[in-house]
């Protein structure tokens, strides 16, 4: 975070006013903990049917990975369609595929119809294939989409160097489904358009504990408590301590991005249809514009350094010279990092902890459609819908054995890439 308190480039170029709220009701049929993409659109959906719902974030509307986010709005998951199906059997498995391929049409359609100023742009994002076997990779996941009617579409070196303007890539998978947004300016948009629709929201309060009373939940918070008939958790990879073992569900590894100065002209050739681009090397790297012309760079792992010194800014400026060796210097404006909650298989999750309590999570890098998705599911499912039509089935809460190791080694494997890469 920067010194101002600005967690990341979105949150200064956001055109949607940020939503803050200070009143605490005594009762509702829904209390959230969270204000990022899943609690938002849980609590716009659950206020369109009817429900009295309430949002509670501990800091600001978007703090956590809602606005630190790269902006790729993407259908599916990082697994293919044919091992979600083998994972998720037969019955959820074609419900999940569905959900999530139309998933980019859900958020855009919601940007539409409350006019969420987010710099949408639909014109697909791009899988970029880094190496021979990447390309494989792309080439199978191209024929499991197609075989399902998906516009899915495979770019050749010459295809793609022709839609990023850079020649480092030996292909990509083009998805016509998906787009950008400016993820700060969705999340806000989602939080006045919940605001509008009935629910209430409070910022700049942190819950401190979930007490079963009376057939519902006593929600405590340092300001007084709540009482709820439900509740949803929706902190994700910003789970703390709240619920007892809720945080060793999932591994939480962290994204960095750094954006240039906006650089007009420049980058005309890069990117010239807006795509959002990320490929298939094993320590993942991502490229987009903004609509000021500035280039987002990211890749896993920590800030280390900030924007004007240190190993990140030396990285973004090495990569951003490997990709585009016409481009010449470029000042570095922004510098940030996020959360994401990694599971095992690569697949949320939607956990029942008790009954009435529930937590969408584990979203493995895809938190816009995700959490729009499941913040509808959740409303869904506290208005009577079966459980047999969410997107997959309830589970009760597993921990993950590994995920303390797995988090120190994530770290010093990411920052070793960061400094190879910027020698």
């Amino acid at each position: 975070m920067g010194q101002d308190g600005v967690i990341s480039l979105w949150d200064r170029s956001a055109e949607e006013a940020p939503v803050d709220g200070v009143c605490l009701p005594a009762q509702v049929d829904l209390a959230i903990v969270g204000g990022g993409y899943t609690g938002l659109s849980t609590a716009l959906h659950a206020a369109q049917a009817g429900l009295s719902a309430h949002v509670i974030e501990a800091h600001a509307i978007g703090h956590g990975g809602s606005g630190r986010n790269v902006g790729l709005v993407n259908a599916g998951v990082w697994m293919p369609p044919s091992g979600v199906r083998a994972v998720l059997g037969p019955d959820h498995g074609p419900r999940f595929l569905r959900r999530f391929g139309e998933g980019p049409a859900m958020v855009f359609d919601l940007i539409e119809r409350h006019q969420i100023r987010c710099e949408a742009t639909r014109t697909g994002t791009i899988h970029a294939a880094h190496a021979s076997a990447g390309l494989r990779d792309l080439e199978a996941r191209q024929r499991d989409w197609a075989q399902m009617g998906a516009p899915v579409e495979m770019l050749d070196a010459d295809a793609m160097a022709a839609k990023l303007g850079s020649r480092r890539y030996q292909g990509g998978l083009l998805d016509h489904r998906a787009g950008t947004v400016n993820p700060m300016g969705y999340v806000r948009g989602l939080a006045r358009a919940a605001r509008a629709a009935g629910a209430g929201i409070t910022t700049g309060l942190r819950v401190t504990g979930l007490v079963r009373a009376g057939g519902g939940w006593r929600v405590e918070t340092q300001a007084g408590s709540l009482a709820a008939r439900a509740v949803v958790l929706g902190t994700n990879a910003y789970t703390d301590t709240l619920w007892p073992g809720l945080a060793r569900s999932f591994t939480p590894i962290w994204y960095f991005q750094l954006a240039t100065e906006p650089l007009g002209d420049r980058v005309a050739a890069i990117l010239p249809e807006g795509q959002g681009v990320w490929d298939t090397a094993p320590v993942m790297r991502s490229i987009r514009r903004d609509a000021l012309g500035r280039l987002i760079i990211g890749s896993m792992g920590r800030v280390h350094g900030d924007a004007a010194r240190g190993l990140s800014q030396r990285w973004a400026r090495r990569e951003l010279a490997r990709l585009f060796p016409d481009l010449g210097p470029v000042r570095i404006e922004d510098a940030w990092d996020g959360q994401i909650a990694m599971t095992p298989d690569n697949l949320p999750r939607i956990h029942e902890l008790a009954e009435g309590l529930y937590t969408p999570i584990g979203y493995n890098g895809r938190g816009i459609i995700t959490g729009t998705i499941f913040g509808q599911a959740m409303a869904g499912l506290l208005t009577g819908q079966d459980a047999a039509d969410l997107p997959l089935p309830v589970t009760r809460l597993a921990p993950v054995a590994s995920a303390p190791l797995m988090r120190r080694v994530y770290a010093l494997g990411f920052a070793a890439q960061q400094l190879l890469r910027s020698l």
